[in-house]
Formats: structure tokens, sequence, C-alpha cells
């Protein structure tokens, strides 16, 4: 079955890189923000949000790191995507608490490219869920000023505190953008809810500690939720409300995009 109505108006590009190659569809106009996905894929309600970015005068880059471009999300297809991911992908590391994923390379270098061919002060980038602290590996790029950690829920915690406090990036990384974020002023942003169990307290605390006053973080509650089939947990998609405080909270980051771009 084809889902390219999701995609409506986006341009789909390949880039390479390294080892990698990805579908990449780009839409808007303005300096670039990078909409990395979560499990299972690049859902018609990430494109949603994608579009909100557009919309605000950026352009979007949203690569397809695993799934079925436009697909709905259902439970089978998730489950299915995200033991593929986890079992099979060996561009992603769920495990590790001083590694980030070797893709997060592919999506540096997206990055460098985007902002060559956009301008403005910068990139953005958000990830999500599985891909959410990608966009704090990615602060090796210099490109890169505005990133975004929607739900980060790697290393898998379950079992271990020290994944429950870990962030999907290495020591390296977190120093380069410790070190970034004092010499260029530049923060970023980290969302969830307080209830997710895939985004332990000790992880936020983590970010807390490590970052300081450089990291703004917005922590919703259940009732800030809209419905859907699972437990609150996908600030930025499920469980985005048309209005109140997960509203607010994509408002936010669209804000922040903006303003560190320079749009």
């Amino acid at each position: 079955m084809a889902y390219d109505a999701a995609l409506e108006g986006y341009e789909k590009f390949e880039f390479t890189d390294g080892p990698y190659t990805r579908p990449v569809y780009r839409k808007g106009s303005g300096p670039a923000v990078i909409v990395i996905h979560e499990i299972p894929g690049l859902h018609p309600l990430v494109v949603r949000f994608a579009d909100h970015v557009a919309e605000a005068g950026m352009t979007v880059f949203c690569p397809s790191l695993f799934g079925t471009p436009g697909k709905p999300v259902s439970r089978g297809y998730a489950m299915t995507s995200m033991l593929g991911a986890i079992c099979i992908r060996r561009e992603f590391h769920v495990w590790s608490t001083r590694s980030s994923s070797p893709i997060v390379e592919w999506l540096r270098a997206l990055a460098r490219s985007a902002h060559a061919e956009c301008g403005g002060k910068g990139v953005g980038a958000v990830g999500m869920c599985f891909t959410g602290g990608f966009a704090l590996a990615m602060m090796t790029e210099p490109s890169v000023v505005a990133p975004v950690l929607s739900q980060p829920s790697m290393p898998i915690a379950a079992g271990s505190r020290r994944r429950a406090a870990g962030l999907d990036a290495s020591p390296r990384e977190i120093a380069c953008a410790r070190q970034r974020f004092e010499a260029e002023d530049l923060t970023m942003l980290a969302l969830r809810y307080r209830s997710d169990v895939l985004v332990p307290d000790a992880r936020f605390a983590t970010l807390k500690r490590e970052f300081g006053h450089r990291v703004e973080t917005i922590e919703l509650s259940d009732e800030d939720a809209a419905p859907a089939d699972i437990p609150p947990h996908s600030v930025l998609t499920l469980h985005l409300k048309p209005d109140g405080p997960s509203k607010a909270a994509e408002m936010r980051v669209i804000d922040f995009f903006r303003e560190r771009t320079g749009a």
C-alpha cells in the first residue's frame, strides 16, 4: 500500500554519507530544521509537526531512518519497527551509555549539507523517543545550534539504574555540547511526560546536572496528553492536544528553532 498522501508537498531525495543512504523529505524555505522521527517511522503525526515548523518560516528535512514513510501508527507496526531497529539494524545502539548510534554521523552530514543550502545562523534538530538523544550527539557538528530532545528514550532503561540515568551520547559528545553551549551562548530543550517510564527521572536529572541552566526542560502531566493507544509519551505527535500545555510545548519548540536559526 502506498502512503504518499501524508507527504504531499514534500520533495524527496536520497542522501548518502559514509556507508548509509537514506531518503529525506524536504519542505519549506528559510533556515534548516532536521526532524528525526520516532518509532515506528515517519508517520503522519511526525509530518504534521514538520508542517508546523515549515509554516513558521523554516525548511524541514525529514529523514526516514526506519519504517515506511507516511504509514500511520498502529501497535503491530510499532512493535515490528522497534524490534527491527533494536535487534537487526547495526546503525543504532540502544543499550550503550557511553556512545551514540553510528547513524548520528550521517545526521551530522545532513545538517552540514542543509546549512550550506539554506543558510541562517545554523540548523535546528529534534529527535523523538528512540531518536530523542540524537540531537544532543549532533552538537559535535558546528552547524547545529538548536537541539531538542523530545521524550529521549535511549539507552533502554529497564533493569539498569546506570542506563536509566544515561544519555544517548558519548562523554566526548557531551563535553563538546557543554563547551559549545558556553562558548556560543546556546541552550537546548528537553521534553517529556513525568509519568513516562521510558524517560526516567534519572535521565532528566543527568541532563540538569551536566548542562545546568543551558537545558530548558518541559515536563508535562498526564492530563495534558491527548488520548491515544499508549500512555502519555509522544509530546509532539500522538499526545499533542490542539490547545493547553502540550500545544504550548510544541509552540515553544518552534519558537526556539526560529530564535536560534534566525528564521
